[in-house]
């Protein structure tokens, strides 16, 4: 008796503290390869085969293009029950894309592989753990997806030094190589674990009472698409910046040492900015939160195109970084404390999917500004006005359910 209660025991979840740590290990390593990573290989792979930036940035398009299409289905998934085989198969397949990606030598072959790896993101990055996060616990998700995004917030900061150390010492190659098998060998087997069993609470027991929105009621009303749209627009920004970071240093006459030295920052600031919200920021409220931060976006964009010495861009880099990890935090509760929680996979999932087709657009849309406009300081500034245009249409989203909520007489959107 006690050796079988020892094994039911091992079979059953583990608790909040447990899983919302191995989901945010998973989190930075999953970010690290298959979102900060990409821009670190571009100069390495155009230097030794020769492929123009368009066609690498295709690539990374392709794969964010597959990430939105296939979010939706992810999210349907966990709202079935099904978050363990869909985060560690999706861990799984970004360690095989990235193995297979450190063999190609033709154009196609990337984008082969960056079509898996865009399926991989879908599973494996925020959006799904904060669904998981969402439904396990209901009573404490906000907790839960401020601790995911704390740890998350790091992913950038190691990413940088360690892909630096590993092309110079293995080649573009056997980096990638390194990369996939940490997700195939490390990632997939603790999302294996941390995920087994049924959600040790059910939805319902939070007593929510915007928890039967589902998706239809969603889509009645405006600030479902003003706040898809302000998300989608703000996943285009900097997806676009992201992807051409290190071009754009160099572009101003900074090496991979000033690149790496201001980059490096952005993690310690998304962590800081998100540990003093964790401290003090119980009380604000999320809409006027992501005002504030959606607004320093563009402010940071204007930063980084004017200015030349690393002192200013690490000063961009620790305003990006604040703003960048709070937003993360705004979307992962506002999504649901809008919506509720028990169709949250399907809701989430297309919002995202959208956000994601934009983000998907960002790599080579911008670089085929770059090509019309000539330089990397118009293309930020460029940058800067379309993250004007995310606050405002988050601002309306504020206006927006609240004159739904008059309507309906209920304060629930739906």
């Amino acid at each position: 008796m006690p050796i079988i209660g020892a094994m039911q025991r091992a079979a059953d979840p583990p608790g909040f503290g447990v899983t919302v740590a191995a989901l945010a290990l998973g989190q930075v390593l999953s970010w690290a390869v298959l979102f900060y990573a990409f821009t670190a290989f571009v100069l390495p792979m155009q230097a030794e085969l020769g492929w123009d930036k368009p066609t690498l940035m295709g690539a990374f398009t392709l794969g964010l293009a597959v990430n939105g299409a296939t979010t939706y289905a992810v999210g349907v998934a966990i709202d079935r029950g099904h978050a363990r085989a869909a985060m560690a198969g999706g861990a799984l397949l970004a360690g095989l894309g990235c193995i297979a990606w450190s063999r190609i030598d033709a154009p196609w072959q990337l984008y082969a592989c960056w079509a898996v790896l865009g399926a991989a993101m879908s599973a494996t990055l925020y959006e799904p753990a904060f669904m998981v996060v969402t439904k396990r616990f209901p009573a404490r998700f906000k907790d839960g997806i401020t601790r995911l995004t704390l740890v998350g917030g790091f992913a950038s900061t190691l990413c940088y030094p360690a892909l630096a150390w590993l092309i110079g010492r293995f080649g573009w190659r056997g980096a990638l190589l390194a990369m996939g098998l940490v997700m195939a060998l490390l990632v997939a087997p603790l999302h294996a674990w941390v995920l087994r069993g049924a959600a040790s609470v059910p939805p319902s027991a939070a007593g929510d009472g915007a928890g039967d929105t589902t998706l239809r009621d969603a889509l009645r009303h405006r600030a479902f698409w003003l706040l898809t749209a302000s998300f989608a627009l703000y996943a285009f920004v900097t997806a676009a910046f992201w992807a051409h970071v290190v071009p754009a240093f160099a572009a101003k006459g900074l090496g991979e040492a000033a690149a790496t030295a201001v980059l490096v920052w952005f993690g310690p600031a998304q962590v800081a900015g998100r540990f003093v919200h964790a401290l003090l920021g119980r009380n604000v409220p999320l809409r006027a939160l992501g005002v504030v931060v959606l607004l320093a976006i563009p402010a940071a964009l204007v930063l980084f195109a004017l200015g030349r010495t690393v002192p200013v861009l690490i000063a961009f880099a620790l305003l990006f970084g604040v703003a960048n990890g709070l937003v993360t935090i705004v979307r992962g509760a506002l999504v649901p404390e809008t919506f509720g929680r028990a169709h949250i996979g399907r809701i989430s999932g297309a919002m995202a999917a959208v956000a994601m087709v934009a983000r998907a657009a960002a790599p080579w849309s911008a670089a085929l500004v770059l090509l019309a406009i000539g330089g990397y300081r118009e293309l930020m500034l460029l940058l800067a006005a379309v993250g004007v245009v995310a606050v405002l249409a988050f601002g309306l989203a504020g206006s927006s359910r609240a004159a739904a909520a008059r309507l309906d007489g209920s304060g629930r959107i739906g």
